[in-house]
């Protein structure tokens, strides 16, 4: 009976981004599955804003996987990349005849988890 080693997922969060969920997702969707050395290289030219805030999370997820599980850098790939809802500040402007017009400013919580390749995915 061959006996599977236990592959350890880490991850990082980052609460309240200040951008929607909905642009969060498109910078994360453009790094799920794969490695932590092409993720990171797809962050840094990214043309959009969160990207900086998408990188420092990865590399906290890759610090920790580093430091604290005593995994392989050089193995290590974007398992997910996922995004929720967090708060919503509410402002109004003001608009003519005395009206005023809602202003919705979303955040957004990023989570990232990496994990390391295994020797059977490796040679595919």
């Amino acid at each position: 009976m061959v006996e599977k080693k236990e592959v350890k997922a880490v991850k990082a969060k980052a609460r309240t981004i200040r951008t929607s969920p909905r642009k969060l997702n498109l910078v994360a969707e453009s790094i799920r599955g794969l490695a932590v050395g092409r993720a990171l290289s797809e962050l840094s030219f990214s043309n959009r804003r969160v990207a900086g805030d998408v990188k420092k999370v990865l590399m906290s997820a890759i610090a920790n996987a580093e430091n604290n599980h005593n995994l392989d850098v050089d193995r290590l790939y974007v398992a997910e990349a996922y995004v929720g809802k967090a708060m919503v500040m509410k402002r109004f402007r003001p608009m003519a005849k005395g009206r005023a017009g809602k202003v919705l400013k979303p955040f957004s919580n990023l989570t990232i988890v990496v994990r390391e390749h295994d020797q059977h995915e490796e040679k595919v």
